[in-house]
């Protein structure tokens, strides 16, 4: 049994060699980012995974995902891509000494949304370039940094002649930007954890997050010729009034007195984006199709199907008030995320030992966040009996032009987690 002194003295070490990794760690995040690991492409950037947990002495698991295996699950999102190729990866910790503490999950994405315009990045987005503090790139922040932080943690335990006394669970998944289908398989392989930590890089300590869904509106219009407009009825123009009506919604669910409580004094909690719009043939013809893709935000006292409904409420209305309705036909299309939101308690083990580890660390207090938008969080915590929460580097600019993630965060993050698994894990010396 460690005596008070003895313990301090330990995990001080722990800190030491966590921050002793920072050029291993600037290393291997420049080496994912720069893997272009878009929806679709992301096995490169898996093989870097597999070769990195392989070095650590995990036991890798690599599978790819089996929709027929999630499909009838709660938590399943309808998919965009083929799953060929696109593999999952998770190393495996299990202690070669006595078992003493809690099993534990680290989560991470490892695929990255567009790039948007090359020409606003001051740098191409998938070459890493280091200024001062911050490395920037597409996925730096979102969320290449966080796996980076849990690797340097367990490699700092590993560098001081320790290993976690309990299962610790590596996953780096895909697709967690689009549908969160990654996170859902390795649930339903079979990985449970006493909690779960995903150090996405949102702020503070991520206790509440929105639900989320996609859609598609396909509308059909009414085409003449352009010298006849007025005679005509564009799909284009009438996908932009459909969203517009919905953005009324939008602004009803934003009143204060709709407002589910962990977001009562966000400025703006609920958002719905039109993300991509496709439509229009010809300059001179008034266009007969257009395809909107939309993102809808709900709290999470919402369910999927209680949100799906009030959209389509919404688009139903106003469909029947167009004056040219007669002429105009739509359908909806539901792929990629539809996803419940989620809460974990501020009392859960897993929420009071992160935020004593990080004040006893830093010095300073977790303060924490409600997020406006999901993550592979929600799996966990109603789906998978496991507490889950996020907490990770911070940065700015994730899924916008020039991303950077601040490399000293990420270093705090692997030296509060190294120091988190001593304490949820237990510790044993390596044989």
């Amino acid at each position: 049994m460690q005596t008070t002194a003895e313990t301090q003295a330990c995990e001080a070490a722990i800190v030491a060699a966590a921050q002793a990794l920072r050029e291993d760690a600037v290393r291997m995040l420049g080496e994912l980012v720069a893997h272009p690991s878009l929806m679709g492409d992301e096995q490169g950037a898996q093989a870097c995974m597999a070769d990195t947990f392989a070095a650590l002495g995990l036991q890798v698991h690599e599978f790819q995902i089996d929709e027929d295996k999630i499909r009838a699950h709660p938590g399943y999102s309808p998919s965009i891509v083929s799953y060929e190729g696109r593999p999952n990866v998770v190393g495996i910790h299990k202690p070669a000494g006595p078992a003493k503490g809690k099993s534990l999950i680290f989560n991470g994405h490892i695929d990255v949304v567009p790039t948007g315009a090359p020409a606003l990045w001051t740098h191409p987005p998938f070459e890493p370039f280091i200024e001062g503090d911050r490395l920037h790139g597409r996925g730096a922040c979102d969320m290449k940094a966080g796996i980076v932080a849990y690797t340097m943690a367990f490699k700092a335990l590993q560098s001081l002649g320790l290993e976690p006394a309990s299962p610790v669970y590596f996953q780096s998944v895909v697709e967690e930007e689009c549908t969160g289908n990654g996170a859902l398989a390795c649930l339903v392989e079979g990985y449970r954890a006493d909690a779960a930590i995903i150090p996405e890089p949102l702020g503070g300590i991520m206790t509440c997050q929105l639900g989320v869904i996609w859609l598609a509106i396909e509308v059909l219009g009414k085409p003449v010729h352009a010298s006849v407009a007025q005679t005509g009825v564009g799909a284009i123009d009438f996908s932009l009034y459909l969203f517009a009506e919905l953005k009324k919604l939008e602004a009803r669910w934003n009143e204060p007195s709709a407002r589910y409580r962990c977001f009562a004094h966000h400025a703006h909690p609920v958002n719905f984006n039109l993300g991509k719009i496709q439509g229009g043939e010809w300059a001179s013809s008034v266009p007969s199709a257009c395809r909107s893709d939309i993102r809808v935000g709900f709290y999470p006292d919402m369910s999927v199907a209680q949100a799906k409904a009030e959209v389509e409420a919404v688009l139903a209305a106003a469909h029947a008030a167009h004056p040219a309705h007669q002429s105009l036909s739509y359908r909806i299309i539901y792929e990629g995320f539809q996803a419940d939101g989620c809460e974990v308690d501020l009392n859960e083990p897993v929420v009071t030992t992160l935020s004593k580890c990080y004040r006893d660390i830093v010095g300073k207090t977790l303060e924490p966040q409600a997020f406006t938008g999901t993550t592979d969080a929600k799996f966990f915590n109603l789906y998978g009996n496991t507490p889950a929460i996020c907490y990770g580097p911070t940065g700015s600019s994730i899924h916008g032009i020039d991303e950077w993630v601040s490399i000293d965060s990420m270093m705090e993050v692997a030296a509060v987690l190294a120091v988190f698994m001593a304490r949820w894990c237990g510790l044993n010396q390596r044989g």
